[in-house]
C-alpha cells in the first residue's frame, strides 16, 4: 500500500478527481455510515458532506489526513484520519480517529497494511502507544482492531456525537 499524507488545500476546496474518489470510498461504506449516523441518508453519501468534515480535520495542525492507494494501480483503498494529540492533556497517546477501507475490498489486508502504517508514523516519531474508540454497535470493527492487537481500556461516548464506544489501545 502506498500512503501519502493529504495537504490542505490552500483555497479550503478538494481537488474533484480526489473528491470523486473519496466519496466513492465513503458511499461503498454505506453498513458503516448506517451504524454511525455521520450522514442523513448512507446510501445516498455526496461530496459536499464528504469535503466539509476532511477539510475541518485539514485545518487542525494535530490532524493528519492519510490516503491508502493500491500499489498496483494507485486505486484510492483508504483513508485515515489521526490526531497526534487529544484534546485532553491527561492523555498521552496520538489517536485513530478513522481508518475507513472501500468496502469493496475489505478482507484483502488493506485495512491492516494502513493501519499499520499509522502505527508506524508514531512509532518513527518516539510515540509508545495509540488509541482509537470503536462504536460499540460496530461489532466488525471490534473484532478487526482486536485481531491487530488493540486492547480495551474501558468504554464512554465519543467526545464530538455522544455514542457509545469502546476505547481501545495498542503498545507500538
Amino acid at each position: 500500500m502506498i500512503v501519502e499524507p493529504l495537504a490542505a488545500p490552500a483555497d479550503g476546496v478538494l481537488p474533484e478527481p480526489l473528491l470523486a474518489e473519496l466519496t466513492a470510498l465513503y458511499a461503498a461504506n454505506w453498513e458503516f455510515f448506517t451504524l454511525s449516523g455521520d450522514f442523513p441518508d448512507p446510501h445516498g453519501i455526496r461530496p459536499e458532506q464528504v469535503a466539509a468534515p476532511i477539510v475541518e480535520e485539514l485545518a487542525n495542525p494535530n490532524t493528519e489526513v492519510l490516503l491508502g492507494r493500491t500499489e498496483v494501480d494507485g486505486r484510492l483503498a483508504g483513508i485515515a484520519i489521526t490526531l497526534a494529540h487529544h484534546p485532553d492533556p491527561a492523555d498521552p497517546d496520538p489517536w485513530i480517529g478513522l481508518l475507513l477501507i472501500d468496502a469493496r475490498v475489505h478482507r484483502s489486508g488493506y485495512g491492516r497494511a494502513l493501519a499499520g502504517a499509522v502505527e508506524e508514523r508514531f512509532s518513527a516519531v518516539g510515540r509508545t502507544a495509540i488509541r482509537l474508540a470503536v462504536l460499540d454497535n460496530n461489532p466488525k470493527g471490534l473484532a478487526f482492531w482486536t485481531t491487530l492487537g488493540y486492547e480495551v481500556l474501558g468504554h464512554r461516548e465519543d467526545r464530538q456525537h455522544g455514542r457509545p464506544c469502546t476505547v481501545m489501545r495498542k503498545k507500538l
